[in-house]
């Protein structure tokens, strides 16, 4: 089953049919709006299209290129933040394993890195790969953002000190602008091979492009399978039926959520190597939402490890304030088996022969019933497993409906102007040409002698 599944019916105490029915025609002018490209944004939709309308001999050079990568190295370094890394990590560690690294396998080891400033995170993967053979992933449009550039300076040099100029250059790949930047002046100079980030395909849309497939290949993931869940996600999620479109419905229920002064939507999942998809779904919920002082604020939790923690908090302060969505797998990837023990120390016996994904299931219900009764809306989004087809449809859902939720909100689900505040003082206090008439007036903001 690739197709999702929402399951709303133990919100219905919170959400009922009649005020979801009255936020559809919203719902359905929103998709119009994007289906239409009249929307605000509307220079970035090339994501709608995508699973269908994408390059095909570019993706052919991914397909090579990654079976080069497998073959000439034992790590993979992919630079790059935000949705330059999170949509290929999330991917990665669903189908594969959070625990990828450290799994015996026939295909590298692929670190992250760009992703951070931090000193001590840049100096461990340089022990890592200390006689190792690497191969180096850059992506970036500009070529110049501040924490996948550092990174890509050491990297680079790292492969240009331990291979000859002709070698360095065939284990360098730089997804990148297809005409301009930095970056792309760059990789033509040195002959790196180039792949593209759309123009019209912003950052944490992106995943289904040459940003998260390189990676996604290397780690032996069939992207075949991945568009092609994707592409019957385009197919299907065109009804203007909110009965017949889960996830028109969605996006609806969201807004009459936030409309009803919910502001928090929990993501939740019981399998761990699922932890990386909820990071990438934050950032694509909170980047298209979150402005004009509006949006939902999503937050995440994998169970039954967070029912110790901020369960607490879910199950008796949490009514007023959020509302929690579960992606739930019918199959797990694998299971097993509990077997009875001598003496029965533990008083687990009652689960010999019971699989442990039996167990998971029953957790996974008895909090349902427990967080529903506590006063926190709950909504299941079912798949059949996690497969690459599956994972493939689910991506473009998420879209799909954040897009929409976006243009019922009222926002521009495509731009992100806070992000660039930060920016814009680190680098006056880094005293960056161009930026010294800030720097005093910022040190002594925060107190700096």
């Amino acid at each position: 089953m690739e197709k999702i599944k929402l399951i709303n019916k133990y919100a219905e105490p919170f959400v009922s049919e009649n005020e979801i029915m009255a936020m559809a025609p919203k719902a359905v002018e929103a998709m119009k709006t994007l289906h239409s490209g009249t929307g605000a944004g509307n220079d970035f939709l090339g994501w709608v299209t995508l699973p269908t309308d994408y390059d095909k001999e570019e993706f052919a050079r991914i397909k090579k290129a990654a079976e080069y990568i497998k073959g000439n190295c034992d790590i993979l370094i992919v630079i790059g933040i935000g949705g330059s890394y999170l949509g290929a990590r999330a991917v990665i560690e669903a189908l594969k394993s959070c625990n990828y690294n450290a799994l015996a396998k026939d295909t590298p080891q692929i670190y992250f890195i760009g992703n951070t400033i931090s000193p001590s995170m840049l100096t461990e993967l340089l022990k890592i790969c200390e006689g190792k053979d690497i191969c180096v992933n850059v992506i970036s449009k500009s070529g110049t953002t501040t924490e996948p550039a550092i990174a890509f300076r050491v990297f680079r040099d790292l492969v240009n000190s331990k291979y000859s100029k002709e070698e360095a250059a065939k284990r360098i790949f730089a997804t990148t602008d297809k005409a301009k930047g930095t970056l792309k002046s760059l990789a033509d100079e040195e002959g790196y091979e180039t792949f593209v980030v759309p123009d019209n395909v912003g950052g944490r849309y992106s995943v289904l492009t040459a940003v998260g497939l390189l990676p996604i290949a290397v780690a032996g993931i069939d992207i075949d399978e991945l568009m092609n869940g994707a592409k019957s996600a385009q197919d299907s999620l065109m009804s203007e039926s909110i009965a017949d479109n889960d996830c028109l419905k969605y996006a609806a229920i969201r807004n009459v959520l936030y409309n009803k002064g919910k502001r928090l939507e929990c993501f939740i999942s019981y399998e761990p190597c699922m932890t990386m998809f909820n990071e990438w779904l934050k950032q694509l919920f909170a980047e298209s939402e979150g402005k004009d002082g509006k949006g939902l604020y999503p937050v995440s939790c994998v169970f039954s490890t967070d029912l110790h923690s901020v369960g607490q908090f879910i199950q008796e302060s949490g009514s007023d304030l959020m509302f929690e969505t579960c992606i739930k797998f019918n199959n797990p990837l694998d299971d097993f088996i509990l077997t009875e023990q001598e003496g029965n120390i533990d008083g687990l016996n009652f689960l010999a022969g019971k699989t442990l994904s039996y167990v998971n299931e029953k957790a996974r219900q008895g909090t349902l019933l427990a967080h529903t009764e506590g006063g926190v809306a709950n909504f299941i989004l079912e798949s059949d497993n996690i497969a690459a087809a599956n994972l493939g449809y689910m991506i473009y859902f998420f879209e799909k409906a954040c897009a929409i939720s976006g243009y019922i909100l009222g926002v521009n689900p495509f731009n992100q102007p806070g992000v660039e505040s930060y920016k814009k003082n680190m680098f006056a206090l880094l005293g960056k040409p161009g930026y010294e008439s800030e720097k005093e007036k910022l040190e002594k903001e925060l107190g700096i002698c």
